[in-house]
Parts: C-alpha cells; structure tokens; sequence
C-alpha cells in the first residue's frame, strides 16, 4: 500500500492491529493511512509503530487526529511506539499524547492493548 512517500503494513498482534509506518505523514498521505486503518478492521486496538518515521508534518499530525477520531467512534483504543525523541516531543506539544498512548517497545504497547 504505497501512495507519495507512505507505506504501510498491516499485521495482527492478538486482539490489535499493528500499522508498520515506513516513509513521511503529511497531508498526502491521507489516503494510504484510512486504506491501512480500514485493513486493521474491527481489531480493538490500533498500534502505530513508527520506527520507520522519516518526516511528519502539521497536515501528518491532522492525519493521526482524524484516524484517532475514527478510532474512539469504533471505541478503539490508539497506542503508539517507535516515536524519536523529536516526535515525542511534538505529540506533547499538541496534546496527542493525551489521547495516544506512547510506549517505548512493541512488546509494552501489545501488552497495553
């Protein structure tokens, strides 16, 4: 699933889906991360990893406010790992880490799922 500089994986990890982010998020992106989001289907929970993060933007960030939206509508919960410190960051600063919880391993954010 590749559109721009996006690409996506999908893989199953008990009850949650994993999205595997390798690329950039910006405002192009939109169409690869709700083709993914719609790949995870009805999983309880979806887990970001963005270990493969090279460059997200404002729009990259309105992105994951829409997918975090579409997720509490599903009544998903919405973890994240993989975030380099410039990232972590830029979550606190807009609040997104109040409403996706970061993790520091695959392994904490399955678990918390």
């Amino acid at each position: 699933m590749t559109q721009g500089t996006l690409n996506l994986d999908v893989r199953q990890a008990g009850s949650a889906s994993i999205l595997d982010v390798k690329g950039d998020i910006t405002s192009s992106s939109e169409q690869t991360l709700m083709d993914a989001y719609t790949q995870a289907g009805n999983a309880r929970s979806i887990i970001l990893n963005f270990s493969g993060l090279e460059y997200m933007n404002s729009g990259g960030i309105g992105l994951l406010v829409t997918l975090l939206v579409r997720a509490n509508r599903q009544k998903q919960k919405l973890l994240a790992f993989g975030l380099t410190d410039h990232y972590k960051e830029i979550f606190e600063l807009t609040r997104l880490d109040e409403a996706i919880a970061i993790h520091n391993s695959e392994q904490e954010a399955v678990a918390a799922a």
